[in-house]
């Protein structure tokens, strides 16, 4: 995720970071672009049109389809920003349990070597999470007795929360903690599988494929179909305005398709790394 000052205004506009989608549409902007001057040529050139030709009156049906089209992308931007956010609600809230089981753990356990193996499991979760949700392969050996090395264990994040189950159980079979602490534990665990739930259900449920294929087409016909309506008031003026308008249109699909999907490592993805990170920090802090 890119930091930035918010209250900069000139750095915006001057600078193009890697997620800039001008960089991504450079190439169909041309394309655009050229093609456009090609239909000012014909009509103004070679055809010769009139602008009181019935030609001009497309310029109706775009009035018409920009406010539906503005409506389209409106939803689509918002849906894929609330996607986004309930991301990050999520793994705030991952912070704030895993904050919670560390200090209950804190003050119930006395024994060293208990502390110790929570100290390093709760923020092996958010770590462990993170790469689940970027789809990479989680291979490697947390502790000594390979809590992650059986291969039959597909989903990593399951596997570490039922091995905190386990060894609080052990832990009320030992006397160690009482029966309503057990409960009380029980339910910070269940939060744990229930955000990483959550999260699955944003990555892999995206947009419908109808949806958004119609919203590409829709942008695509109605910028093609530009030139041919203000040809006459612009002349070869409107080239660079249907590439502007077509920058417009594109981008903020682009923006949508990105932040849809927070838990990658696309520029405005979520830093869930980072909030693993610090996770293991507060732990570690909480837990000595």
């Amino acid at each position: 995720m890119i930091s930035y000052n918010p209250k900069e205004w000139f750095s915006f506009i001057f600078n193009f970071h890697k997620g800039d989608t001008f960089r991504k549409l450079f190439p169909v902007m041309i394309g655009i672009g050229v093609y456009s001057a090609g239909v000012a040529y014909l009509e103004l050139e070679y055809w010769q049109l009139s602008s009181g030709s019935h030609v001009k009156n497309i310029t109706i049906m775009h009035s018409m389809l920009g406010f539906v089209i503005s409506l389209l992308l409106v939803f689509r931007t918002n849906t894929a920003y609330d996607r986004w956010w309930e991301g990050r609600k999520l793994w705030g809230g991952l912070v704030n349990n895993s904050r919670n089981l560390a200090i209950k753990l804190a003050v119930m356990l006395k024994d060293k070597e208990d502390k110790d193996f929570f100290k390093k499991i709760i923020p092996a979760y958010a770590s462990v999470l993170n790469l689940h949700l970027k789809m990479e392969s989680i291979s490697h050996e947390l502790f000594d007795d390979k809590t992650l090395s059986q291969d039959h264990y597909k989903h990593k994040p399951n596997q570490i929360a039922k091995t905190m189950m386990q060894k609080i159980n052990e832990l009320y079979l030992e006397k160690k903690i009482s029966g309503d602490q057990l409960i009380i534990l029980n339910a910070e665990i269940q939060s744990f599988t229930d955000i990483c739930g959550a999260c699955e259900r944003i990555k892999n449920t995206p947009i419908p494929y109808s949806y958004s294929a119609f919203i590409k087409k829709f942008i695509f016909t109605y910028v093609l179909s530009l030139p041919f309506g203000y040809v006459f008031q612009l002349g070869y003026y409107v080239v660079p305005v249907v590439v502007f308008i077509f920058y417009v249109l594109a981008s903020l699909e682009l923006i949508a398709e990105e932040i849809e999907d927070p838990f990658g490592y696309d520029p405005n993805d979520l830093p869930t790394k980072k909030i693993a990170e610090n996770i293991q920090k507060n732990v570690e802090e909480l837990i000595y």
